[in-house]
Formats: C-alpha cells, sequence, structure tokens
C-alpha cells in the first residue's frame, strides 16, 4: 500500500528527500506521517499532514523538516535539511483514517562523516 524512498547516507549538514507512494488516492487518509526509529529507541513522529494541509513536527526536527503532499500524484515527501548523526534512523511512512492504519517498508537514513 505505502512504498517509501530516498534514504541513504549523507554528511552532517546535508540534506535528503524522502518520498512515500501509496497505491491509489492519498486523499482517502485523514494523516498521514512520517515516524523513524533508531536503533535501540521507540519509534517516533517525526511530522504528519492532514488531509487539509496541516502538519505538525517533532521539537527535534522542526525548522529542519517539511512535510508536504501531493494529491494528484498520491505521495508525500520528507524534505529533509540540516541533517545530524541523531537524525539516523529507519524512516516510515504511515497512513490512517477512522478503520485504517498503513504503515511502509522503512528507508534508512544515516548521517555520518
Amino acid at each position: 500500500q505505502l512504498q517509501a524512498s530516498g534514504g541513504g547516507t549523507v554528511q552532517p549538514g546535508g540534506s535528503l528527500t524522502l518520498s512515500c507512494g501509496a497505491s491509489g488516492s492519498i486523499s482517502r487518509f485523514n494523516v498521514m506521517g512520517w515516524y523513524r526509529q533508531a536503533p535501540g529507541k521507540q519509534r517516533e513522529l517525526v511530522a504528519a499532514i492532514t488531509n487539509g494541509g496541516s502538519t505538525n513536527y517533532a521539537d527535534s526536527v522542526k525548522g529542519r523538516f517539511t512535510i508536504s503532499r501531493d494529491n494528484a500524484k498520491s505521495t508525500v515527501y520528507l524534505q529533509m535539511n540540516s541533517l545530524k548523526p541523531e537524525d539516523t534512523a529507519v524512516y516510515y511512512c504511515n497512513a490512517k483514517s477512522l478503520y485504517i492504519n498503513y504503515w511502509g517498508e522503512g528507508t534508512l537514513v544515516t548521517v555520518s562523516s
């Protein structure tokens, strides 16, 4: 249902853009978001966007990450700038509505010099 891509290895201060493509229209989802899980840590919300375009960010990424959605392309993006080593994690795409909670396979982001 959800396919995440765009992960990779980048140096501190660099940028990456993650994409999450859905099969079918994403307008059926009330909220789409990106979560991440670092080794030995719990999965945490990074950013979310509602169908109306309202956004929510973890404090740790505010001002550096931007979430957006393109309903016509059935894709949600996460633009990540000024990356830090602590952003290293597996990033997961999520889509929710009243009776739906879909997870995509993760994509690994490694921030290292």
